[in-house]
């Protein structure tokens, strides 16, 4: 944990990474972890590949982050692909490596799965995955959650609704999907409040250090870009240092707000970049 220095209580730090597509490049991910766990982090959370297509590499990296780096994992799994005969197997797996913290997704739909095989699926909704994840025990069970609504909710009061049941069912933390605009973040947690959600929740910050990086990631999360990170872009489109400057900057300033305000958990989303998560967790201290 880490003092925040504005209000001297103590905060969770975390960060994520993914597994690599090519089993070549695992070597650089083990790198990354052993500078990662320099920080200290809280906990360090491991994508799921769409379907649990990446599943082996999860619980691979989780278990070296568990035993290995002495930090604790956070083993992100969906709920999209996952049967009823395979989440027991998948969780005593994970058991067996130590690890005991879940971030239970409901995933999107894999390449290879046809319509039908996506509406029939045994495990609909992110929901559905913690009663079983909760019903089989011993782990401690995240959810995501979106400070401008899920993409798919019809509105605010509908998105809260359901986070809220979710949490009911036995989810201990959330962490929200990115955002760049706290204002937002500030109004969801306003919403929470006013619903009795009481779950400790992690702001999800994500560094734009490329001027092609917001692209997929904004169009997943369902987050807005205000005017000035738009600026920002356009200013370093032709410069690649200075837009990485500027961005942890500016993930900087929404750290140090977001600190002011009592945050609880500040979570990370380093796109395996070492690097970048140090220097923001070294102006953030």
């Amino acid at each position: 944990m880490i003092r925040n220095r504005y209000t001297g209580e103590m905060l969770e730090f975390s960060c994520e990474v993914f597994p690599p597509k090519r089993d070549d490049d695992m070597y650089e991910i083990f790198q990354t972890l052993d500078q990662l766990e320099g920080l200290t982090p809280d906990f360090i959370s491991v994508t799921y590949g769409a379907g649990g297509s990446n599943s082996k590499k999860t619980a691979k990296l989780s278990a070296y982050i568990q035993n290995l780096c002495d930090v604790e994992a956070l083993a992100h799994m969906t709920a999209v692909g996952m049967t009823k005969e395979a989440l027991p197997e998948r969780l005593a797996e994970l058991q067996k490596k130590g690890i005991r913290r879940i971030l239970a997704l409901r995933g999107d739909k894999p390449k290879l799965m046809t319509e039908e095989e996506f509406e029939n699926r045994e495990f609909r909704y992110a929901a559905d995955l913690i009663r079983g994840i909760r019903d089989f025990g011993g782990f401690k069970i995240a959810a995501a959650c979106y400070p401008e609504k899920h993409p798919d909710s019809a509105d605010y009061e509908t998105d809260i609704r359901y986070l809220k049941e979710k949490c009911e069912l036995g989810v201990d933390e959330l962490i929200t999907q990115m955002f760049f605009d706290n204002t937002k973040f500030y109004d969801f947690m306003d919403r929470l409040d006013k619903a009795g959600v009481k779950t400790p929740v992690h702001a999800g910050i994500m560094p734009i250090t490329k001027v092609n990086q917001l692209g997929t990631s904004v169009s997943l999360s369902g987050s807005s870009v205000p005017t000035e990170l738009s600026n920002l872009i356009a200013r370093y489109a032709e410069d690649p240092e200075g837009m990485r400057k500027a961005g942890i900057e500016y993930a900087v300033n929404q750290i140090d707000d977001l600190l002011r305000h009592g945050i609880s958990g500040i979570h990370i989303y380093s796109m395996n970049k070492a690097d970048i998560t140090k220097e923001i967790y070294a102006a953030i201290l």
